[in-house]
């Protein structure tokens, strides 16, 4: 009880003061993620300069959004106290969010995505947090192994490429980066729909979503 409070004191702090200094280096804000959503957290590159990661590697595959060599995770649950400690020898750090833990992603295109968001609330169904990357992406956050059945399960509501829809699905070994973290240098990674207490540690199961997803994604494509 008391490390939630301490947390939810400090959220109300850092965003008091969000519109003057960056939330993405603060350890209470990574804690809201460890100790509100149960997600864990790595510290993750940032863009030197477009297209330049601060990692130094030549040629880095992802620029700017991808975890930083030898960087701890950050555990789910992790005490307010070991946090920020850890935190803060990776200052000026993004927050990246495994995949495939506590859970899966299904990505579409942006304006596909908003488009799905509002179907699937307006039909009622269960949806958990949508994010939103400055490079045109929508991720939906559904159960752990749906990346995997992606392809059986588009397959039996009779579509035969994700690929042709746009749909793909990231799990075990990706990593996200969270917002409000810059991605790649193109600007910070929003909430489209934020994550509250049960969809985050409980999300949906992707067969919930996919049809609508599908469906507005293959109308968008045409």
């Amino acid at each position: 009880m008391g490390f939630t409070i301490g947390i939810s004191r400090g959220i109300r702090d850092i965003r008091s003061g969000s519109r003057r200094r960056s939330r993405s280096s603060d350890g209470t804000v990574v804690a809201e993620y460890t100790g509100l959503w149960g997600w864990d957290v790595v510290p993750g590159v940032r863009a030197a300069a477009p297209g330049v990661c601060s990692c130094g590697r030549a040629g880095c595959r992802a620029p700017g959004a991808h975890p930083l060599g030898h960087a701890p995770v950050i555990r789910a649950g992790a005490p307010l106290d070991e946090v920020t400690a850890v935190w803060s020898e990776f200052p000026g750090a993004s927050l990246m969010l495994p995949v495939g833990r506590a859970f899966d992603v299904i990505e579409v295109a942006r304006p596909a995505g908003c488009h799905a968001l509002a179907r699937l609330e307006r039909m009622g169904l269960p949806v958990g947090p949508v994010a939103a990357t400055p490079d045109g992406r929508a991720q939906f956050f559904v159960s752990p192994g749906a990346a995997a059945a992606l392809p059986e399960l588009l397959y039996r509501m009779g579509w035969d490429d994700p690929a042709a829809l746009d749909l793909r699905g990231l799990g075990a070994g990706a990593h996200i980066t969270a917002p409000p973290s810059d991605r790649g240098g193109l600007g910070p990674v929003r909430w489209l729909r934020s994550p509250a207490l049960d969809s985050a540690s409980r999300p949906p199961e992707a067969r919930l979503l996919l049809g609508t997803l599908a469906y507005v994604a293959h109308r968008s494509g045409t």
